[in-house]
């Protein structure tokens, strides 16, 4: 369990001041010139060397990252883009930060700015998140008055200007390139990858794009050293991390812990345990609703980190994780999901235009127990014929969970379809 000693957001459930000077008191805009003083090579050292991995889902090495930004301008600006389009279900972390320790994250932006040759900044911002989007706003002109941000940094000599864009509540703008493209004014869409971002990005200029969490937690590291972050967890999955935990459980929360903290110890200490008690437990999905369901007896002893997931046939994600005991409809549970990806498809691939609605459209027979066997074979097909045959990750986010799905509950599947079969042969009483 982590200690409080250890803890990188210490004002997640708002009990403090959000503004700067509860900010200060933390500890946040403490001496930052030293931090940039560093020199951008050795703070990308000490990020790699922290072992640090992008709390945004996919888990990629952030110092990694960082250095394929160019070392040398060539006559281009570079920019750093802040993900805060936080729309995958059961996730609420980077709201937290965002409400109640904006200036985390604005100090982050000025270090991972500099740190990549950045002069300029963007937060893209849910447009849901509106009550978020003023506190960020309010703390980007608290940063400006006191001359932490903009003309000579901390007085630093490094200039950083830092705009806040609100987005249109669509899911597929999580998706960086879809991101850049709404961004620009675009429609949100995906663009094909080579070029990367780092290479011709925003405006076609190197461009970073990082997650909120990854990007709030950079100053600390500095400030207490890549060895202390990297000694929390696990090797390759090493740090805090934030955990949103919903659905079936007595106290559903956002918390920090270690990474690699078990999966049942992360419910009981946080959460209250399941609700009616452990073996009422379904199934969980650990990190967001693209991910695979976990089988019970997986959840006895998991650990909550990237490595042991995908051990696992699941993933960290972004570690929402949403419980479901033995009162749930888990057939009808996932496919809300899959009618939640249909609807958030940009349909550009075909493979997922066509494929969610056709999971979909199965997924709804199949909880009525409207199908034939055969046909769950034939779904799993379908799902893995749009799993990576896509420009970006939305098609494995539909497939996923109906996989998951048909490994973990097939038999009950099976029931439905039975069920429907045995209610039709019976004989219609005469009136």
């Amino acid at each position: 369990m982590l200690s409080d000693a250890d803890r990188i957001f210490r004002n997640l459930y708002g009990q403090d001041d959000w503004g700067l000077a509860g900010a200060q008191r933390r500890g946040i805009w403490d001496n930052t010139k030293a931090l940039i003083d560093l020199g951008r090579d050795k703070i990308i050292e000490e990020m790699k060397e922290s072992g640090l991995r992008g709390r945004g889902g996919a888990g990629f090495p952030t110092g990694v990252k960082w250095s394929f930004m160019p070392k040398e301008s060539d006559g281009r600006p570079c920019y750093l883009v802040v993900n805060a389009d936080e729309s995958e279900p059961g996730t609420c972390k980077d709201r937290e930060i965002l409400r109640y320790d904006p200036h985390l994250l604005i100090e982050g932006c000025l270090i991972a700015g500099f740190a990549m040759g950045a002069n300029a900044g963007y937060i893209y911002i849910r447009g849901e998140f509106y009550g978020e989007a003023s506190h960020v706003q309010q703390a980007i002109d608290e940063a400006y008055e006191a001359g932490l941000i903009g003309k000579n940094a901390c007085g630093s000599g490094w200039d950083f200007e830092l705009y806040l864009h609100r987005g249109a509540g669509a899911y597929i703008c999580g998706e960086e390139t879809a991101l850049l493209e709404s961004l620009e004014g675009k429609k949100g869409q995906p663009r094909l990858k080579p070029p990367f971002p780092a290479a011709s990005g925003l405006y076609g200029c190197p461009t970073t794009v990082n997650n909120v969490e990854t990007i709030a937690v950079g100053p600390t590291i500095l400030r207490r050293g890549s060895g202390w972050f990297s000694g929390i967890g696990r090797p390759n999955n090493t740090g805090t991390k934030l955990f949103c935990i919903s659905g079936h459980v007595n106290n559903p929360c956002n918390v920090e812990e270690a990474m690699g903290i078990p999966l049942r110890e992360l419910l009981e200490k946080h959460a209250g345990g399941v609700r009616g008690g452990w073996d009422n437990l379904l199934t969980v999905i650990p990190g967001g609703s693209s991910v695979p369901c976990l089988p019970t007896e997986v959840c006895d002893d998991i650990l909550m980190d990237f490595d042991s997931l995908r051990e696992a046939r699941s993933g960290l994600g972004t570690a929402a994780v949403i419980v479901m005991d033995k009162s749930t409809d888990i057939v009808a549970a996932i496919e809300r999901l899959a009618h939640f990806y249909k609807h958030e498809s940009c349909g550009q691939c075909t493979p997922c235009r066509e494929g969610t609605g056709w999971m979909y459209r199965v997924m709804s027979r199949m909880v009525r127990g409207e199908a034939e066997i055969e046909e769950i074979d034939l779904l799993e097909e379908v799902s893995r014929q749009v799993e990576g045959h896509t420009i970006c990750a939305l098609g494995d986010a539909a497939a996923w969970p109906i996989q998951g799905l048909i490994r973990n509950f097939r038999p009950e599947m099976e029931r439905r379809i039975l069920e429907r079969k045995l209610l039709e042969q019976q004989p219609v009483a005469a009136e």
